[in-house]
């Protein structure tokens, strides 16, 4: 699956892409809903937890913790926007 990333999300993982597996490798369980996605995004790349506030776009629409993600949905994440 790959996640589309903005603002600081892009800078701390250091790519506008990021892939993450949809099937299990090594008995590491693969993400099926927003919750586990951003745990295990937490888990590899820390610095996200950090963030005041993280929201998840699936298929173009913002999504809950519970929903559902699947390997062909277009995944994004949207870090707290400041204005200006």
């Amino acid at each position: 699956m790959t996640i589309l990333l903005f603002g600081i999300t892009k800078d701390i993982v250091g790519s506008p892409t990021l892939s993450v597996p949809t099937s299990n490798i090594s008995g590491k369980k693969v993400p099926n809903t927003v919750k586990e996605l951003k745990t295990y995004l937490g888990k590899n790349y820390p610095e996200l937890n950090k963030l005041s506030s993280l929201a998840v776009a699936v298929n173009n629409s913002y999504a809950e913790d519970d929903t559902i993600i699947n390997s062909y949905d277009e995944i994004a994440l949207i870090p707290p926007v400041s204005g200006g």
